[in-house]
């Protein structure tokens, strides 16, 4: 071997990509393990096994990727705008002139192009083995993205390279013949993966169990519900050994005890198997569960990728925009609701009602204004959510006093928490209000609220990191 010649492949350069000089041997065992001994500048040396090499390989790369449609149109409209494109590209082999127009993809606002970038300049990569959410607001092109990595349709710009066999599952009945059983959509998506008969009948009655289908295994798929198509797609997509798995936001299809059971197959398949899972959910908590890393997409672009706590907190800051920042009275409400009660303002008060910032084991009233149009009864209730909006705590004015008694004019009502049992940190306030049994007003986020550590047991102490979880309760330890 040339002790002089670089002739190592970018893949076995270190991680970072420097074009340092390296020097490998190569020896294998047993006729399939291979290692490699690299050999830098420094003299350093590392030994590296296949599944080692895989891992610094990255099973996904994204490289300035575009998809652009027009609206409303199949072609670019008129034969001479089709010939003049054909031409451009396949005779002058130059750039398509219909990609120099187009609009970014804000579906909130009205456009002049007819044209639109679902996706634009995209770029990341993502590592074997590593499993990704990607979040962003409806529109914002995930779904479009993932059907790029499926190959269900190709990206107009840019270069997609993908390590491995994919099983997707974008939307209920993807992959599924509606007149083929059960059994035989299994076997055929395990034959278009590549898998022997074999193969995939070792794997058909864990497929099977998994799904929960097995009395209709032998029904045509177009007899199925959705939840159903939904179970027996997901069971096929994660059990036939795919080296990358992308799932949709499809799963909400699902009850809540096929989620649970879906995301922990999910967790084995990266975990356990080492494979690469592509996440797609507006379940902030479940993304957080599953998820390493996170995408962020907005109007068709990258916002940001990186650690998905992070992620999340910076996802949650982009919709205060439509919630938060506007006042309580002004903020948008589904129809019907703010008729006939409205809530106009939320304020956070001490015993002296001086507005202050709520604090972990502190006395706390909140003031809850609204306004009446129409006399009745009803409830009024106030929820506390995390930034992930699951609930932690609901009051009810019908368990501490009953009826709430409407009369026309503005009014408020005070709810008094003798100690604040959250920890510290950032929360939402959802209102509600009943009348006559049915919904008059709702609000998701009525306003934001912020926690401080304090000295919750009376120790001299706060409680800082000393505790997990979100919630506290006064308890009393015994030693014996």
């Amino acid at each position: 071997m040339d002790e002089g010649r670089n002739d190592a492949p970018r893949d076995f350069l270190d991680p970072c990509g420097a074009r340092s000089r390296v020097y490998r041997e190569k020896q294998f065992e047993n006729l399939g393990l291979r290692k490699e001994r690299i050999y830098k500048n420094a003299g350093e040396r590392q030994e590296i096994t296949i599944k080692e090499s895989l891992r610094i390989m990255n099973a996904i790369e994204i490289e300035n990727v575009s998809k652009q449609y027009r609206l409303g149109f199949v072609s670019s409209g008129t034969i001479g705008s089709d010939l003049n494109r054909w031409w451009t590209m396949n005779v002058l082999r130059k750039e398509d002139p219909f990609l120099k127009v187009g609009e970014t993809n804000d579906r909130s606002k009205k456009g002049t192009s007819d044209y639109v970038w679902a996706l634009k300049d995209i770029n990341f990569n993502i590592e074997q083995g590593d499993v990704v959410g990607i979040i962003g607001k409806n529109g914002a092109g995930k779904s479009t993205l993932l059907k790029l990595l499926s190959r269900v349709t190709t990206p107009t710009t840019g270069e997609i390279r993908v390590r491995g066999r994919i099983a997707s599952l974008l939307e209920v009945g993807t992959g599924f013949h509606p007149e083929m059983t059960g059994r035989e959509n299994i076997f055929m998506n395990g034959a278009i993966m590549g898998m022997t008969k074999h193969e995939i009948a070792s794997k058909l009655d864990e497929i099977v169990a998994f799904s929960g289908c097995e009395r209709y295994i032998d029904t045509p798929v177009k007899r199925y519900s959705s939840g159903m198509t939904v179970r027996l797609g997901f069971a096929v997509a994660a059990h036939l050994e795919p080296e990358i798995l992308v799932v949709d936001e499809v799963l909400a299809v699902g009850d809540a005890e096929f989620q649970k059971k879906a995301i922990g197959k999910m967790q084995d398949v990266a975990h356990g198997g080492g494979r690469t899972v592509l996440f797609v959910s507006h379940n902030m908590a479940s993304i957080r569960r599953l998820c390493k890393h996170c995408v962020i997409l907005k109007d068709g672009m990258v916002d940001y990728t990186g650690d998905t706590d992070e992620a999340i907190e910076r996802y949650m800051q982009m919709n205060l925009p439509e919630t938060l920042a506007d006042s309580v009275a002004k903020m948008p409400r589904g129809r019907g609701l703010g008729e006939k009660i409205r809530f106009t303002d939320v304020k956070y008060l001490n015993k002296n009602d001086e507005e202050i910032e709520p604090h972990c084991g502190q006395y706390l009233k909140i003031r809850i204004f609204y306004t009446v149009n129409v006399e009745g009864k009803g409830k009024l209730s106030l929820i506390f959510r995390n930034r992930y909006d699951v609930t932690l705590i609901s009051f009810s004015s019908l368990l501490t006093m009953g009826d709430v008694t409407y009369k026309e004019g503005t009014h408020y009502a005070d709810l008094e928490i003798e100690k604040m049992p959250l920890t510290a940190g950032e929360y939402k306030v959802a209102l509600h209000a009943d009348e006559n049994g049915a919904i008059a007003d709702h609000l998701d986020s009525a306003k934001s609220m912020t926690v401080i550590d304090d000295d919750f047991f009376g120790f001299g102490r706060p409680v800082g990191t000393h505790l997990s979880g979100t919630m506290l309760c006064k308890h009393k330890w015994n030693v014996l």
